[in-house]
């Protein structure tokens, strides 16, 4: 709908349609830090719509914040993403936004961002959340998802400002990454890392169907998975209903990579996954130790 919107410094611009806001945090919901910043995007522009993606990520935990952010984005609605995982928040570490074929990203330069941007196509702006017109005075530097980052995702997503209002201009080169781990190859094996253990006790790997095509592995096959010095034998299967129950399996999950789980129960109660632990999965085909005598 057609609609006026006063903004910072008294003028006004015409906002032909509003963005979605896709907010991720570690804020849980325990306190009031979510609903305040459902608040404060109301404040400035009530009929904004805000997409709770998740708020249970761990306390601090980047790289867990990060990876949701990337597993989510491509089945979000173009728009802004608003994410806040801020170990260093109050610290010199900058807030971004950036801005992308898909939308804006908004958040801290910590790397939480850096994912799932690239997953989109990358930005072709990135700016540094600076200007106070934008932001609400606080006495704290502790809740910038509430004073710098709510803010910026609002007003972006009502149309009442671009992303250079917000602040300057920075490099791309001068932005955080997020170092995520490569999948090696080791003959007849290749060896990933769990990536997350999710809500139901699955365990998702770096470790994507191809690369198991690559050594020879497919759908139904025998395979040997390696956590430590431990061995234990799965089979690639494509429903948990494949196995009995109380049996491990492999089997590609919703975003496409191999995940390690039970039939009716938890990976990580039968098996010691966990985040970021190595893992090792190798045909059972290629093992002599597996291969049965022909029989004379």
């Amino acid at each position: 709908m057609r609609s006026w919107w006063l903004v910072a410094g008294g003028r006004w611009l015409l906002s032909l349609s509003m963005l979605p806001i896709s907010f991720l945090s570690d804020f849980g919901h325990r306190d009031e830090f979510v609903g305040v910043v459902h608040g404060v995007v109301a404040r400035i522009n009530p009929e904004l719509r805000v997409i709770d993606i998740t708020h249970g990520i761990p306390r601090g935990n980047v790289r867990a914040g990060a990876l949701a952010l990337l597993r989510a984005i491509q089945y979000m609605p173009n728009g802004v993403a608003l994410a806040v995982v801020d170990p260093g928040v109050g610290t010199q570490r900058r807030g971004i936004a950036a801005r992308t074929e898909w939308g804006y990203f908004v958040g801290p330069d910590n790397g939480l961002l850096a994912p799932a941007v690239a997953m989109v196509g990358g930005a072709d702006l990135i700016v540094s959340l600076e200007d106070p017109r934008f932001q609400i005075p606080a006495e704290g530097e502790t809740f910038h998802g509430r004073d710098v980052f709510g803010p910026a995702a609002a007003v972006l997503a009502a149309g009442e400002a671009e992303p250079t209002d917000l602040g300057p201009v920075v490099p791309f080169e001068s932005v955080t990454p997020l170092m995520l781990p490569l999948v090696e190859p080791e003959g007849s094996s290749v060896r990933g890392e769990v990536l997350w253990v999710d809500h139901f006790g699955n365990a998702q790997t770096n470790i994507a169907p191809a690369d198991l095509g690559a050594i020879g592995v497919g759908p139904g096959d025998d395979l040997i998975l390696r956590i430590g010095a431990i061995e234990h034998p799965l089979t690639w299967v494509t429903a948990y209903g494949d196995v009995a129950p109380g049996e491990g399996l492999l089997h590609v999950d919703s975003y496409g990579q191999i995940a390690i789980a039970v039939h009716g129960g938890r990976a990580d109660d039968l098996y010691p996954v966990e985040d970021n632990i190595a893992v090792t999965l190798r045909s059972v085909a290629s093992d002599p130790l597996q291969v049965k005598p022909v029989a004379e």
